[in-house]
């Protein structure tokens, strides 16, 4: 059946289909705090990219059907490459993972050979294959201490690498790249949102640039965000509301949560395109014909591996 005949569907019956999928195919959906809202309900597992990769690494199941963008799903199949893994939009790419190719980073460890690279998640795989330790926006400062008096190449997201360096202390080159959502926040997003809930804690997501963080009250992955909201939703804190500086999917699924909280997004014009490619009908489409199917040479798989099981065995 084609796509069209999906998106022709109500959102119950895409639901219904995909529940029975799940089960004769003995499937599992993951899907990033950034997808659309009615994507994260129906996952198995929700979370950043460190959570959802350890998912997909442990998980029984025979199919992933990963909800989010290619270099995810790429992480998935070098985390299991016996299973399926599954990417419901092709199209859905990762602008800041292509500002670091395989070639560039090639070239720039030839002229640099002492250093060690160090790769945020946020890359294809070929660039992971090329890494010595891969990391989070969750635990990039704890790796990087881990690595000591190293010198460091840090690729490709020039804020993450920015604020790792400048929490650490460390001897480290961050490559020029960034991601768009996040780079475009500005200190006007931050006086304005002060300005409307004075009282509300700013919490900030280390992709975005320094000037940003600086104004922040705290720093935290979307896992670490979701952490803080949920930690204070008993609490008097709660009446203070929350500034989330992040891609609003997370925000949504926030304010679903917890409606209770003041939950306010820094800029509501904070929205990757790529992550909002992929509905309910591109879901209960790809779990039921195998579309699209994520395919890794043998090599940089294994090669890529290495540099992620070095983050997950390190337990940060």
């Amino acid at each position: 059946m084609k796509l069209e005949a999906y998106q022709a569907m109500s959102d119950e019956e895409l639901r219904h289909r995909i529940k029975k999928a799940k089960t004769d195919k003995n499937a599992i959906i993951l899907a990033h705090n950034y997808q659309r809202l009615e994507v994260q309900k129906i996952a198995d597992f929700l979370g950043d990219s460190l959570g959802l990769s350890r998912q997909a690494a442990k998980t029984e199941a025979d199919v992933v059907v990963f909800c989010g963008v290619d270099f995810m799903a790429e992480s998935a199949k070098i985390l299991a490459p016996g299973k399926t893994i599954l990417l419901p939009e092709i199209q859905a790419t990762c602008p800041m993972a292509q500002m670091v190719t395989p070639e560039a980073l090639a070239e720039a460890k030839a002229h640099n050979p002492g250093k060690t690279v160090v790769a945020y998640v946020n890359t294809t795989a070929g660039v992971k294959a090329l890494t010595d330790i891969c990391c989070t926006s969750a635990n990039a400062v704890e790796i990087v201490k881990s690595l000591g008096d190293r010198e460091i190449l840090f690729v490709p997201d020039r804020n993450l690498g920015g604020y790792v360096k400048k929490e650490t202390g460390a001897n480290l080159t961050p490559w020029d790249g960034y991601c768009y959502v996040h780079n475009f926040l500005t200190v006007q997003d931050v006086e304005r949102n002060r300005a409307a809930h004075p009282d509300a804690v700013f919490l900030i997501h280390p992709e975005a640039p320094a000037d940003v963080i600086e104004l922040a009250d705290f720093v935290f992955s979307t896992s670490g965000m979701v952490n803080y909201v949920s930690s204070i939703a008993g609490e008097k804190d709660k009446q203070r509301g929350v500034i989330i500086g992040t891609e609003v999917g997370l925000v949504n699924q926030l304010q679903d949560r917890f409606p209770d909280i003041g939950i306010w997004p820094l800029s509501e014009f904070a929205v990757c395109g790529t992550m909002k490619l992929t509905t309910l009908a591109k879901v209960a489409w790809s779990i039921e014909t195998g579309n699209y199917v994520v395919t890794l040479p043998e090599d940089v798989i294994e090669n890529a591996r290495q540099s992620l099981e070095k983050m997950l065995e390190s337990g940060r």
